[in-house]
């Protein structure tokens, strides 16, 4: 499973959302649609999630991580490529986000495996609280 997501710091905090029925947070993002760049995928994503755009000129990849996919059957991994953008708008959960949250390095147990590996990343680097 190939995702791409925004990573939002904010004071050393990172936006995160939970979809309707999902017991974890993510970072917004997702899957990319046939043909679709990485940062394409993520205008559109963030755009249907958060109602913001991502100003694409400005969006510099962070890394890649993969790990076992959530709520997955054994063996089905998720590689997420994370970026960081610059955005216009406000965040506001829509489509299916139910809560959007800014959280610290003390809420990684609320977010996903693979998100985990960011936040370990980020943490070890002094970004995330």
């Amino acid at each position: 499973m190939d995702k791409v997501a925004w990573v939002r710091l904010t004071d050393r905090r990172i936006l995160s959302a939970r979809t309707r029925g999902r017991d974890v947070f993510y970072f917004p993002g997702g899957k990319r649609e046939p043909g679709e760049s990485d940062v394409e995928t993520l205008v559109r994503e963030v755009r249907e999630e958060l109602a913001v755009e991502i100003v694409p000129d400005t969006a510099r990849r962070l890394g890649t991580f993969e790990t076992q996919a959530h709520g997955k059957p054994a063996g089905v991994l998720v590689r997420l490529t994370c970026y960081t953008a610059e955005a216009v708008g406000t965040p506001t959960a829509s489509m299916e986000i139910e809560e959007i949250a800014l959280l610290s390095y003390a809420d990684r147990e609320r977010v996903s495996a693979v998100d985990k590996i960011v936040f370990d990343h980020l943490h070890e680097q002094g970004l995330l609280a």
